[in-house]
């Protein structure tokens, strides 16, 4: 009796043992096969790697880590000095590019959103103005940006004839310098009391969205989360008596003394990353609220909202769904460009730990440490986004 195509096709596929004409076996084999090849290469560059060094008698491991570092370093978001170990200035390098990273996205999310929606105003003048901003610094390299940040700040005047902003406020070529409250121990439930006030009126919100869904009419918000984080943390400073002593930059000699310092290299990586990144944010803001059909706004619009209301409540959290995945990729971006700072002489990771593969010739382990620190940061950075946006997305019945 003669036997179908597809009757000796579904034999083979279940028979034969180890034959690579069951589609099992031929699939596990290739698998395996390319699995190899990518591990006998990653063997060869690495002994062939660690042969090369041994040859030229270069050190190899990252004991260097705790050898004394001797490498200044102008800024430092902990105490440090050059008697420190090489391990202490590269987790000084990464707390910088972190410090970027974080001021970047946020103050970069807030002037996109804003822009974005500017592009989409009704007011002509304030479209176009928002729309050649968004076609200028897109098309502008961001390296060349960050040096046009840099020689403005370089070129204002010295210490002697700083500009003075208000009581204890003085810019110069040197940063602005600001009055720092002195910190005592009383402080810390000072700052418990504000956090707590934050998680309250977080919590308060969420429930007056959930009564407003249900009943269609919103309790209080403002005032009441105004209460709980301006109220409640001023309450415990008063109780608790702790002191309000203010440390004010002064002149002394050619220098500012005392106070906080916001450097030009910082203000001018921070500005640049902010300014360039906003450009590309502002048109995914402006992508996700068109994304939002226009019977949206008709809608609320004839139940009597406001349009800001209407925004916030009705356009922003739709287009949420269509905004986030790209805004990812624009997180990831600044972190990932902060290492352009290296330009411009602030003290980030990638200009520590090439100052440290200089002095200590490691360079393989130097360059391992910049990739796992970006990977690590921007993993991070994807995982969040990634649970915010599965936590945001429609739920199909």
């Amino acid at each position: 009796m003669a036997i179908s195509n597809t009757e000796r096709s579904r034999r083979s596929a279940q028979g034969g043992g180890f034959s690579l004409q069951n589609e099992a076996v031929r699939a596990i084999f290739w698998q395996v096969l390319v699995l190899g090849i990518v591990a006998l290469g990653i063997w060869y560059l690495v002994s062939n790697t660690i042969a090369n060094l041994e040859a030229r008698r270069i050190a190899t491991g990252f004991g260097f880590l705790g050898r004394e570092a001797g490498l200044p370093i102008g800024e430092a978001m902990i105490a440090y000095s050059p008697t420190d170990s090489y391990q202490r200035a590269l987790i000084v390098g990464l707390l910088n590019t972190l410090k970027v990273a974080v001021v970047g996205i946020v103050l970069a999310t807030i002037l996109g959103t804003v822009i974005g929606i500017a592009r989409l105003s009704k007011n002509w003048l304030l479209a176009k103005i928002a729309s050649a901003y968004v076609e200028v610094i897109r098309n502008t390299p961001l390296l060349l940006q960050l040096f046009l940040w840099y020689t403005l700040l370089q070129g204002l005047p010295g210490p002697r004839q700083a500009m003075k902003l208000g009581e204890g406020v003085f810019l110069s070529n040197r940063g602005i310098k600001v009055p720092w409250p002195v910190w005592d121990d009383l402080h810390v439930w000072v700052v418990g009391a504000l956090a707590a006030g934050i998680v309250g009126a977080w919590v308060y919100t969420r429930n007056a969205n959930a009564t407003q869904a249900r009943t269609g009419k919103r309790p209080p918000v403002l005032l009441p989360n105004l209460g709980m984080m301006v109220a409640l943390p001023i309450v415990v400073w008063l109780a608790l008596g702790a002191p309000l002593v203010w440390d004010v930059p002064a002149l002394r000699g050619f220098n500012f003394v005392g106070g906080a310092t916001l450097t030009p290299e910082f203000a001018a990586l921070t500005v640049g990353l902010v300014v360039y990144t906003a450009a590309f944010i502002a048109e995914i803001v402006r992508a996700g609220i068109l994304a939002v059909p226009k019977g949206q706004w008709e809608a609320a619009q004839a139940v009597g909202l406001h349009n800001n209301r209407i925004l916030n409540l009705v356009i922003l959290p739709q287009a949420l769904r269509v905004i986030i995945p790209p805004m990812t990729s624009q997180y990831l971006n600044v972190t990932k460009n902060s290492s352009l700072a290296v330009a411009i002489g602030y003290p980030d990771i990638v200009s520590v730990a090439n100052t440290t593969l200089n002095q200590t010739g490691q360079a393989i382990e130097g360059i391992a440490i910049i990739m796992a620190a970006y990977l690590t940061v921007s993993l991070s950075i994807s995982l969040f986004m990634n649970w915010y946006n599965k936590r945001i997305a429609l739920v199909e019945r």
